[in-house]
């Protein structure tokens, strides 16, 4: 068998196996009821409710339920996915080191880098995977709770719903680019330890200072390196026409975080000694 095909192999039994774990199953659920929540709230709520308050997008949704999935995209973005992200990257290699089943995965012909790389691959399956759960729920019971027609663009202009449909599509790949740099730096955290929650909780931990840090003005200039620098700056995909400045931008940041924090899981994880 070539090296290929090893690690195909390898690449699928990891997907399989990640999405076959009922924890993945009601991570995905817990993001899936983020717009759900969001949709119903705005239904039930009564028509004298405050106009201009809460997420981006919010006022729009009783006039169109599309609006739901970029709302529910603003609110998850912060918290939800990030949470999400940082579990399944805190466990890459420490829930295997936990479980006494690393070694067996290091059995030539594996190897160690393409087990961090198939790894790696994993987490970024599971954050397109997520965003796209997040978005296709909103547009579901957005559809099912509200009248649905033409999107209107930030820049003004109005699409119909196949056009918005690309517009999904492109949010839920910018999205899923911001959660790599986050996601790099848990598969690191995963080879200083053999405690999964350990690894999971610094990874989101870290998500969260991140996010302190960048609402900080006193630390302005340190905001363009913070890895959650980009992940609200959608908004060029939402005009006419589209503008992939901050789409650009963020890939960028992203990729530097994976360099270094790549380079550093490389760097322990082919040195560390695996006894379990």
């Amino acid at each position: 068998m070539g090296r290929g095909s090893v690690g195909a192999a390898l690449l699928l039994s990891e997907l399989a196996v990640l999405f076959r774990r009922r924890r993945t199953w009601a991570m995905l659920a817990a993001l899936a009821a983020v717009p759900i929540l969001i949709a119903v709230a705005v239904r039930v709520s009564s028509d004298d409710s405050d106009s201009g308050r809460g997420p981006a997008f919010l006022d729009s949704i009783t006039q169109n339920g599309l609006f739901v999935a970029i709302t529910a995209l603003t609110v998850a973005v912060p918290l939800f996915l990030p949470l999400t992200v940082g579990v399944v990257a805190g466990d890459t290699i420490a829930g295997e080191a936990s479980l006494g089943t690393l070694r067996y995965l290091l059995v030539a012909p594996a190897g160690r880098v393409r087990l961090l790389l198939v790894k790696y691959a994993g987490v970024i399956a599971f954050c397109f995977v997520a965003t796209v759960v997040v978005v296709v729920a909103g547009v579901a019971i957005g559809a099912a709770l509200f009248p649905i027609g033409p999107v209107s663009l930030l820049s003004g202009d109005t699409i119909g719903a196949g056009a918005y449909a690309l517009r999904c599509l492109l949010l839920a790949l910018y999205v899923t680019v911001s959660m790599l740099g986050l996601g790099a730096i848990g598969l690191f955290i995963s080879t200083l330890t053999s405690v999964p929650v350990g690894a999971m909780a610094a990874t989101v931990v870290l998500s969260v200072v991140a996010q302190i840090l960048g609402s900080l003005p006193q630390l302005e200039w340190l905001h363009p390196w913070l890895f959650s620098n980009y992940w609200l700056g959608f908004g060029g995909l939402l005009t006419q026409p589209v503008s992939l400045d901050s789409f650009g931008d963020n890939a960028l940041l992203q990729l530097g975080y994976i360099v270094v924090f790549g380079a550093l899981a490389y760097g322990r994880f082919t040195t560390k000694d695996i006894l379990s």
